[in-house]
């Protein structure tokens, strides 16, 4: 009886946990290849992405707005708000 389970283990069992050890072997390294292709095929396309919002900033910057608007804009609100407190210092004084 102990003859043909140590029979049964050394040509049955022990084969087929050496082929399972090397199939999961085998998928954990081609796993981890395409782990590695895939973060590199993601990192290019954050490169991508930053070097495109990069670009787009710097259209923006140089197209949408100028130094001149700026100042434009910069001395309307600024005499808008002027006006509002002046209006408001009058109604403190009349009360």
């Amino acid at each position: 009886m102990l003859n043909e389970l140590l029979n049964w283990i050394a040509m049955i069992e022990l084969p087929v946990f050496a082929a399972l050890f090397r199939m999961i072997i085998k998928q954990r390294r081609e796993f981890e290849d395409c782990l590695l292709e895939l973060r590199g095929h993601t990192d290019n396309r954050v490169d991508i992405g930053k070097e495109a919002l990069a670009d787009f900033k710097l259209h923006v910057a140089r197209n949408y707005v100028s130094t001149n608007y700026l100042k434009d804009v910069e001395n309307r609100l600024t005499n808008h708000l002027l006006r509002i407190e002046k209006k408001l210092d009058e109604v403190g004084r009349s009360r």
